[in-house]
């Protein structure tokens, strides 16, 4: 087998939560052109052909369950793309407590197969997440969707509910959940992409795509689009990553890392205020 085979789809089935839009569509349509034969799962219509389309709340667990029940067969690479931001009702539900649920209910089908792979999609804004976590720890253990969701509304007069607490949720499940799922076979992880023009981040461009600007302007680097993304996620859930279990993958032309050792200076004290080295 070559690296290009260990790369394709073919005779896979991937399913996208999250896939009408931005990155989400973007790793389905890499998906396809790799092979694989896509079913998205969203609340919005999707616009472009998939062999199956299903819509879904993800704040409704009958709904995640209607859905499932439309999709048969086994199911070789998840992608949790589905998110929304802050300030938004049921951010946490649609962030992390309904794509958990969902990866719980095809567990219990037998529908994630030996070989088969997870990938979210997580954020700069949940960098820093090991600092929290014993809190991560206690809302993790909530495993089931009611009392996730009752956990979130008894913490929410504390401040802490927010969009960066939903990503550094995404960020201690993938990694905490990368030992017991390779016990089945299963792989998972998450990229942390750099500004990326989404409908998303559209929305919130004043913030999320000025952000690493001067980077970007130093390196002449570009804000990323959805299929650069979505090639990184489809990287991730192909037999090539193999080995690959666990982490979460920052994908920002280095701004990171840069930042963080101090190799690009103006960039280090907000990165290090992201990552909890630093208190305001």
């Amino acid at each position: 087998m070559t690296i290009v085979d260990r790369l394709r789809y073919d005779g896979k089935r991937a399913l996208v939560v999250g896939g009408a839009t931005g990155m989400g569509a973007a790793a389905a349509k890499s998906a396809a052109e790799l092979g694989a034969e896509v079913i998205v799962l969203d609340y919005a219509p999707v616009g472009y052909d998939v062999a199956q389309s299903v819509q879904v709340d993800l704040r409704d667990p009958a709904s995640i369950d209607a859905a499932l029940a439309q999709v048969d067969g086994p199911i070789h690479a998840l992608f949790s793309a589905a998110g929304i931001a802050e300030g938004t009702t049921d951010l946490m539900a649609i962030n992390f407590i309904g794509h958990r649920y969902v990866i719980d209910r095809l567990l219990e089908k037998n529908q994630l197969p030996s070989g088969s792979a997870i990938c979210f999609i997580s954020s700069v804004a949940g960098m820093g997440w090991e600092n929290d976590l014993e809190l991560l720890t206690e809302f993790l253990a909530n495993a089931d969707f009611a009392s996730a969701q009752e956990w979130v509304k008894a913490h929410e007069s504390e401040g802490i509910i927010h969009y960066g607490f939903s990503k550094k949720a995404v960020n201690a499940y993938v990694a905490t959940q990368g030992y017991p799922l390779l016990k089945k076979g299963i792989r998972i992880n998450a990229i942390c992409p750099g500004p990326t023009d989404t409908p998303l981040a559209q929305a919130n461009a004043d913030l999320w795509l000025t952000f690493a600007q001067d980077y970007r302007d130093e390196t002449g680097s570009k804000v990323h689009t959805p299929e650069q993304m979505g090639d990184v996620m489809a990287f991730l859930n192909s037999a090539a990553a193999f080995g690959i279990n666990g982490i979460t993958l920052l994908v920002d032309y280095g701004h990171t890392m840069a930042s963080l050792t101090g190799a690009y200076p103006p960039g280090k004290p907000i990165i290090d205020l992201i990552m909890g080295r630093v208190k305001l």
